[in-house]
Order: structure tokens, then sequence, then C-alpha cells
């Protein structure tokens, strides 16, 4: 292959770069400041993105349990496949996706697919048959694609590896308070059944629909691209975070090249973080798409039980922050995301064992306790431990998008034959957390391996960080560069 094959994409409209003085004053910077006018300017709006996606693509269950299928004549698996059937596109366009993104910036593209499955999700309200419930989901996971691995990818792309876990559980709680809002939005727009000829499935998806349109709209004046066009810093807090990421990263090169898409499809390290994810995506969703379904099994009418579904979401939420907080001050990941696995275990035993209403209500707790932080964990362990942007941006999509085939098949594992107890779905999850389990332990060991490796390198050959720039290019194979374990 020729060398221009590795040159850069032809130049993209974006945002103009601001001044950068490397040799600027940043004395006075507070770092503690800086990361504080992130949070403030980054984190809400992109977690209300999220809210949308997360209740856009799990509203489904809430609509069952409103009516869809009976409404729909829906028999056999028909539910299962129109829930498992996002997951495919959803898949296989998260790739494309954040190469799209790097090339469009995110304050162009992110509005775009927004307004895509916003239209998808208001003609659903209309969907008469299987067909038209199914066609629709496909669009749907195609469009919703981009979402989630792009602002993880572009929350890396802002903050220090040291500062992004409890940022990502941040964000990722917004899908915990979707549940708990879906559930609740829910309740209350069932009572519009009949208004408008609507039935109350209807409205779910039209009125959520029509939210996401809304706020695509506002995306495109209220997102910044990058640090180098973030016009609420200061010229010396903007040179102080670039300066930080770029050590961060130790001077690891920025520009396209598609030898980084060839490094992230060749780390093997990718395939460990696929496996964990996959194995943990699997209860998950499971529990997203079916708990308003499992709380009704456990003897709770349908109204009750999108009121009931409330409490775990709120407690996941919270678990997912205060994780996200302790990882960054320990800079561990692993240990975090293993005790998340060992809690998800547990609720899930107590539901597949358990006789009784309250205790089965209790487990669904204790399972939300234990997976929504490991899911925030996990992909902020990705995300940090792949050396340039680029590389970093397709593993990031390749983690989220081969790991969400996971959904497809939680979407399967509860049946109807199986109901009220539904063993089998629950025998599933506990032995994908156990694999989940593994998969973690081994990668804490890999990594903790390859640090005293290179720690043994830079020893024997003198290597320093006046170094960088020879290893600009080797990603996170640099005998620079320190994984989190």
């Amino acid at each position: 292959m020729s060398s221009s094959s590795d040159e850069k994409l032809p130049p993209s409209p974006t945002v103009p770069d601001l001044s950068y003085d490397p040799e600027l004053d940043k004395s006075h910077v507070d770092p503690r400041k800086v990361l504080r006018k992130l949070d403030w300017r980054l984190l809400p709006f992109v977690s209300l993105l999220y809210l949308l996606s997360f209740l856009d693509r799990t509203n489904i269950g809430n609509a069952k349990v409103a009516g869809l299928a009976a409404d729909l004549h829906l028999t056999g698996l028909q539910y299962n496949l129109c829930a498992a059937i996002f997951f495919i596109p959803y898949c296989f366009f998260e790739v494309p996706s954040n190469l799209a993104m790097k090339i469009m910036t995110p304050s162009k593209w992110i509005p775009i697919i927004m307004i895509c499955w916003g239209v998808v999700m208001v003609s659903m309200a209309f969907v008469k048959n299987f067909a038209g419930l199914i066609t629709a989901r496909v669009f749907l996971g195609m469009t919703e694609a981009g979402l989630f691995p792009g602002v993880t990818f572009y929350l890396c792309c802002w903050y220090p590896r040291a500062a992004q876990a409890q940022r990502v559980g941040i964000f990722l709680s917004a899908a915990t308070v979707a549940g708990a809002f879906g559930g609740l939005l829910a309740f209350a727009i069932e009572k519009m059944d009949g208004i408008g000829g609507l039935r109350g499935w209807s409205w779910i998806f039209l009125l959520e629909g029509l939210l996401t349109i809304v706020v695509s709209a506002i995306s495109y004046f209220a997102m910044y691209d990058y640090p180098e066009n973030a016009t609420f810093l200061t010229p010396a807090e903007r040179t102080w975070l670039i300066d930080t990421l770029k050590a961060d990263n130790t001077g690891l090169s920025k520009r396209f090249k598609w030898k980084f898409l060839r490094q992230a499809l060749a780390d093997p390290h990718s395939y460990l973080f696929i496996g964990i994810y996959f194995f943990l995506l699997i209860p998950t969703y499971a529990f997203a798409l079916f708990l308003p379904t499992l709380i009704a099994g456990l003897g709770f009418s349908a109204s009750h039980a999108q009121l009931l579904t409330i409490p775990p979401y709120v407690v996941g939420g919270l678990s997912t922050v205060l994780c996200g907080i302790l990882s960054d001050r320990t800079r561990v990941r692993g240990p975090f995301i293993l005790a998340g696995l060992l809690a998800a275990l547990a609720g899930y035993t107590v539901l597949y064992a358990t006789h009784t209403p309250g205790a089965g209500y209790a487990a669904t707790i204790v399972a939300a306790l234990g997976l929504f932080p490991s899911v925030a964990c996990i992909l902020a362990w990705a995300g940090g431990n792949v050396g340039g942007e680029v590389k970093r941006g397709v593993v990031i999509a390749m983690v989220i998008g081969c790991g969400n085939l996971g959904g497809v098949a939680s979407s399967f594992i509860y049946r109807p034959q199986d109901s009220p107890r539904y063993h089998p779905g629950h025998a599933t999850d506990i032995a994908c957390l156990c694999v989940a389990i593994i998969l973690c332990i081994a990668t804490m060991v890999k990594f903790h391996r390859l640090n005293a490796k290179k720690a043994a390198q830079r020893a024997r050959e003198g290597i320093s960080h006046a170094q960088a720039e020879e290893f600009v290019e080797m990603g996170d194979a640099s005998p620079l560069y320190t994984y989190t374990i």
C-alpha cells in the first residue's frame, strides 16, 4: 500500500481553532476550576442527549405493557424480534458513525442523527402491524447508532484519563434516569389513551419522538466541538487543558491515518473489552427491556409495574455516579467493574431462587446497583487504555458496537412461555455475568504485567518522556504509555 493511504483525510468544515501558545504562563490556572467549567458546559447537555436516546430505544418495553402487543396482534416471539432487530444496524453503524463525527465535528453530526431518529420515533406511533413495527425498529437502530459511542469518544477527548470515569458515569446515569423517567412518563401518557384516536402506547412514541426533534435543533447551537474551540475557557485555561491532554496521551498523534484504524482492529485488548462489555450488556439490556414485564410477573398490576420500575433505576443512577467518583480518585477501573458484576450476580441469583414478590423486587434493585456502574466503568476503562485519538474513537465504537450485539441476545432470553418465573432468562444472565467476571480478572492481570514490562524496558533502555516524539505513532504500545488497571 502506498504511503498516501496514510495521509490525513481531506479537510472538513470545522470551527476555527482558537489561540494556543504553549509558552503562555499557566501557573495561575486552577485545574479543578477548569474541570468544573467542562462539567457545567458539557455534561448536562450530553447527558440529556443520552437520556433521550436510551428512552427512545427502550420505551418499547413500556409500550408493550400499555397494550402495544395486543393492538398489533403480536404473537410468539414477534415482540422479542422487534426488540432485538434494533441492535443489528445499531452495531454495524457505530464505527462508521464515529469516523463521520471525526470528519464533520460533533456539533454537526449529533444534531443530524438526532433529527433522524426523532422522525423514526414519531413514525412508530402510527404503525399498524408487526411488519411496520419491525421496520421502524431497524431504522431506529441505524439512526441512533452514532450517539452513544460518539458522546463517549467526545468526553474522552475533553477530559484527562484520571477524570473520565466519574464523567462517563454521570453521562451514563442518564440511562437510569431515563428508565425511571420512562416508567413515570409512560404511566402518565397512558392516561391519554383514546385522545386524537390514538392508543396510549402511540402517544408514548409520539411525544418522546417530538421531544427528541426539539432537542436536536438546540444541540446544534449548544455543543462545543473540541478543547481547541472552547470559547468558555480563558487562553491560559485552554492552553493548560490542551497541554494536559497531550501529556496524558504522551504526545500521541491526533491525526487521521488508516494505520490507526488497523492498530485498533489488531489490538487484542479491544477484544477483551468487547467480551466484557458483550456479556455485561446481555443482562443490562434484558433489565431495561423487560423490567416492567418482570415486575408484572411478580404479581403487580400493569400500572403499578410502570411505577415500580423507578426505584431500581434511581439506585442504579446513584451508584453509577458514586462508583465513577471513587474510580477516578483511586485511578483504577477493573476492581470497581468486578465489584459491580458480583453485585449483579447476587441480584439475579435471588431472582432465580425466590418465590416471594418482595424478595424478587428487592433483587431487581440489587441487580441495578451492580449493572449500571459496571457499564460506565468498562467504557471509561476502554477509552482510557487506548493511545491516540483516532484509535481511541475506533476502539470505543468497536466495544460499544460489537458489545451491543448482546442486546440481540437479551431480547430473546425472557420468553412468554417462561412467565412468570422466567428461570431460563435469569439463568442466562447469571452465566453471562460469570463469563464477564473471568474476563475482567484476566484483563486486570494482563495490564499489570504489561505495565511491569514497560517499566523494565524504560529502566533498561533509559527511556524518558523527553523522547516522546519518537513514539508518537505507536499508540498505547509506546513504552511511555501506562495502562489503567
